[in-house]
């Protein structure tokens, strides 16, 4: 239906959905897993923004280089077996997309730290909860699922991640 409406700008629009999904629920997750993480172990909030921000920012640019290594690979691959197929996805393309998907969605669970909203941690929880759901629903933009599935499927698995970080701290430090 959305294809009827919007003709060409849906398939533009969703060439880079898996590069901008993937890099911004791990940007969420992985993030995310440091406040838990930290949280969990009853550590000082300031260590939130320091690991937090080394992770966004190295965790950011591993996966965009892990992406264009990817695609070139495929590409080169491809060369080799004499399949090669015309694909306006550069691999420097997708990387940028998953380094910023990663880097802007990673920074949802940082905000309360570093706006210094107090209780911290819960308020991390709450809009960390929005961002998996805002973005999942936002899959609809280029699919044909409902919007409520995409965002309540988003939030399920990156709260499933957030959770295992949160144990992981808290039983850490209880052995430390």
């Amino acid at each position: 239906m959305l294809e009827r409406l919007l003709g060409d700008e849906v398939d533009d629009a969703g060439r880079y959905i898996a590069e901008v999904v993937y890099g911004a629920n791990d940007g969420i997750v992985t993030t995310f897993a440091v406040v838990a993480g930290v949280a969990g172990a009853a550590l000082d909030p300031t260590i939130v923004l320091v690991l937090g921000v080394a992770n966004l920012l190295a965790d950011g640019f591993s996966m965009g280089m892990s992406n264009y290594l990817s695609t070139r690979s495929e590409r080169d691959y491809a060369a080799a077996t004499g399949n090669a197929v015309h694909d306006d996805r550069t691999p420097g393309r997708t990387a940028l997309v998953t380094f910023l998907a990663f880097v802007v969605a990673g920074w949802t669970p940082l905000l309360p730290y570093v706006l210094d909203l107090r209780p911290t941690f819960s308020f991390s929880v709450a809009v960390t909860g929005v961002a998996f759901f805002t973005v999942g629903a936002s899959r609809t933009l280029v699919t044909n699922r409902w919007w409520v599935r995409n965002g309540v499927e988003m939030f399920v698995v990156g709260m499933l991640a957030a959770s295992v970080a949160f144990a992981t701290g808290f039983f850490i430090e209880g052995l430390v």
